[in-house]
């Protein structure tokens, strides 16, 4: 893909260009197809798997931070936990990205979901046991992050092998949809085992849940697969992700974006439990109780952007904008009911924002490059959590859960109105205010289209 070639070939605003090794035979996907992926046999063995795993992953997260809330009563301590988590992506995410892009994809996972299992069955051990540490927990957290700098990116870019580009939007709007299936049945099995029986459960739970992603890669044919062409080893991979990211501004403000909302907008472990824990003393089951509302509106959320034919930046910027503004409103909601609802539109935007910037970053890369972009991507948006949680916990901790819950919000509202506003500039775009009718009309427009009306 060119950074650029004249006005005649320039992307439309607000609209990421397509590379231009898309085959031209490849036929968009039909707004509507909601499904459609699912019928590629390898993408539904992939599908299958994940939704068992996701499950476990989910009560795996609601135990983890409720553990450690027992086990310290800090939320500081919910967000170093979660901050390990993430905190190899943010020092190693390249070289994950780097490692995907000249390795297998399919041997790559089965190495990475493999450990990921292994973690999970040790801190089930040392929790059943009655032996568990918050320490323990610092390290389980710690090495699933070092799984996932490679796991994640694999994950995002085997995709595309599984179902080509004409399948990529809906195959990664069905991907969140799955997570978030998961998360509606997870916290609340989590719940209840926490609730009767222990955290211990849901670790061991989680462990083997593996067992389903691992079977299903196994199961695949590799004949049917999309063959995408691996970088061989060279000098200066690194620096060429970063060169490509950096040419292409729908890229980078893409990624820039996500990373603000990433690391304080994104922080729902840390604030959702202190709302449980201080401010309406719902205990565990209440913790996964907006976890699951969250997942209600994340899961339409999917949903809804599996059936868009295409990701466009100006649906990116209103929902980090709705996302933020949800935030500070649910916040400052003076019951728990009215903060219960406000969280099933809050997950909806939240989806929406994720699904929309993952398709339009992954749609405008080439496929050699896909694997360092997306790890850039996503040592961007889930680095950050290291960067962002500590302080969100910080914040709940000295100021209260409301306070921390507006700043989060705040930073997410004001990243989206300076992107947005990047992106306008970049497209030489305005908003034009005018009549339809008797209603009035607010729209994005070219600035010449807007000077030609004028005039």
């Amino acid at each position: 893909m060119s950074s650029g070639s004249g006005a005649d070939s320039a992307p439309a605003p607000f609209e990421p260009p397509t590379p231009r090794t898309t085959p031209a035979a490849v036929a968009e996907p039909r707004k509507g197809s909601m499904f459609s992926s699912l019928r590629i046999r390898n993408y539904r063995l992939f599908f299958t798997g994940q939704v068992v795993s996701n499950i476990g992953t989910w009560m795996q997260r609601i135990a983890q931070d409720w553990l450690v809330l027992s086990l310290t009563g800090s939320s500081t301590a919910v967000g170093v936990t979660t901050a390990l988590q993430f905190l190899p992506m943010l020092l190693l995410g390249l070289y994950g990205g780097l490692l995907v892009d000249r390795l297998p994809k399919r041997p790559t996972l089965l190495v990475t979901q493999s450990s990921m299992a292994v973690t999970g069955l040790a801190l089930a051990a040392l929790d059943l046991s009655g032996h568990v540490e918050v320490w323990h927990v610092y390290v389980a957290a710690l090495l699933v992050g070092m799984a996932t700098v490679v796991d994640n990116p694999a994950r995002q870019t085997f995709v595309s092998e599984m179902v080509g580009r004409g399948q990529l939007q809906n195959a990664v709007g069905l991907n969140s949809a799955n997570f978030q299936s998961a998360r509606l049945i997870g916290p609340a099995v989590a719940g209840v085992l926490i609730t009767g029986m222990g955290t211990g459960w849901a670790f061991l739970i989680n462990g083997l849940s593996f067992a389903a992603p691992l079977a299903c890669l196994m199961l695949m044919r590799t004949c049917e697969l999309h063959p995408v062409e691996r970088a061989p080893r060279a000098k200066g991979q690194l620096r060429e992700g970063i060169r490509y990211v950096s040419g292409r501004p729908h890229l980078y403000w893409t990624i820039v974006l996500i990373g603000f909302v990433g690391a304080f907008g994104f922080n729902f472990p840390v604030v959702l439990s202190a709302f449980a824990y201080d401010v309406f003393d719902t205990g565990a089951a209440g913790y996964s109780f907006f976890n699951i509302l969250i997942a209600v509106g994340s899961l339409a959320g999917a949903l809804l952007a599996a059936r868009r034919a295409r990701a466009r930046l100006r649906l990116l910027i209103g929902a980090a904008l709705a996302f933020g503004l949800l935030e500070v409103v649910a916040a400052l909601s003076p019951g728990l009911w009215l903060f219960a609802a406000l969280l099933v539109p809050l997950g909806a935007f939240s989806m929406t924002l994720n699904v929309t910037a993952n398709t339009s970053v992954q749609m405008a890369t080439e496929p050699a490059m896909r694997g360092r972009v997306m790890s850039l991507y996503m040592m961007v948006f889930m680095g950050s959590t290291p960067i962002g949680a500590p302080l969100a916990g910080w914040a709940t901790d000295v100021y209260g859960a409301r306070a921390g819950f507006v700043a989060c919000g705040a930073v997410a509202t004001l990243s989206a109105v300076a992107v947005g506003v990047a992106l306008a500039r970049l497209g030489r775009l305005r908003l034009a205010v005018g009549w339809q009718g008797a209603h009035p009309t607010v729209r994005v427009v070219p600035r010449e289209r807007e000077l030609v009306t004028a005039s």
